[in-house]
């Protein structure tokens, strides 16, 4: 399918020269094509790295095999070193949560897709993020409008991180590398794991949640963990695969069969 894109377009009034709140959108270019969910990818670099320019080919590719636009939003980073608390968790996910609050009033004739059915798709930290707005985490700055919250249809999320306590248990160089940063210094993390959070009411949203066994960055048990916390909070409509995909943390995105998984999840909602 013909795609093509606008890049850079500013999700905040502030944000016109803050590429970090920014988003990348591709589209069909066959304007006859009925208006289809919009797919929100949220790309992952533990709080701290990649750009929304890095995932250009994977969102081309989610477009050709769904038909549905791509969206790809950039958020605010911590960085290196990080010791300053406007820059920590929830920041991150405040501006992704801003973005979906922007996308469902922004009107573009240019682009078809209909802005009551999103699908999401969090991969590594993003997966925590959009638990941490999907799920109630008690911070007030991450709840969704109820008109959102009808709006998601279905969450994707891969390689998830989930717990921070476990992971840093398994992982013990990454509270150096990147915890401590994005959440500040602390010897645990309870009130951070999405283990612990409740559903919204009245969002019957369905989650897929992908992990490759070849993952040696974030281990396997972060996602068995979070889909048996999902199954006790929803009876219905949350799936996972924990067998297909062999590749390393990044490396998913690149499999055929990951885009397979993602088109028939969406294909659901079509």
């Amino acid at each position: 399918m013909a795609c093509s894109q606008s890049l850079g377009i500013a999700y905040t009034s502030s944000a016109l020269d803050d590429s970090q709140r920014q988003f990348d959108i591709y589209y069909p270019t066959d304007t006859a094509v009925d208006a289809r969910p919009l797919i929100v990818f949220v790309h992952g670099g533990a709080w701290r790295a990649e750009d929304k320019r890095d995932h250009a080919s994977l969102a081309r590719s989610i477009l050709t095999a769904t038909g549905c636009a791509v969206a790809v939003p950039n958020y605010r980073l911590t960085p290196s070193g990080n010791v300053d608390p406007n820059l920590r968790h929830p920041v991150h996910a405040e501006d992704l949560l801003a973005f979906l609050h922007f996308i469902l009033a922004w009107r573009n004739p240019q682009y078809s897709f209909d802005p009551h059915k999103l699908v999401l798709i969090g991969h590594s930290c993003s997966a925590h993020m959009l638990s941490s707005i999907f799920l109630d985490s008690q911070t007030p700055s991450l709840t969704p409008s109820m008109v959102l919250l009808s709006a998601v249809k279905g969450i994707v999320l891969s390689e998830g991180i989930f717990d921070l306590d476990t992971l840093v248990a398994r992982f013990p160089d990454y509270r150096r590398w990147f915890i401590d940063g994005a959440f500040g210094p602390a010897e645990h993390y309870p009130e951070f794991s999405t283990l612990r959070y409740s559903p919204w009411p009245n969002a019957p949203i369905k989650w897929l949640l992908i992990h490759s066994k070849g993952d040696m960055l974030v281990d396997v048990p972060q996602t068995v963990a979070m889909y048996n916390h999902l199954k006790t909070l929803y009876p219905e409509g949350i799936d996972h695969d924990i067998d297909t995909v062999e590749s390393d943390h990044d490396d998913v995105l690149r499999q055929d069969a990951y885009i397979q998984m993602v088109k028939d999840f969406v294909v659901n909602f079509i």
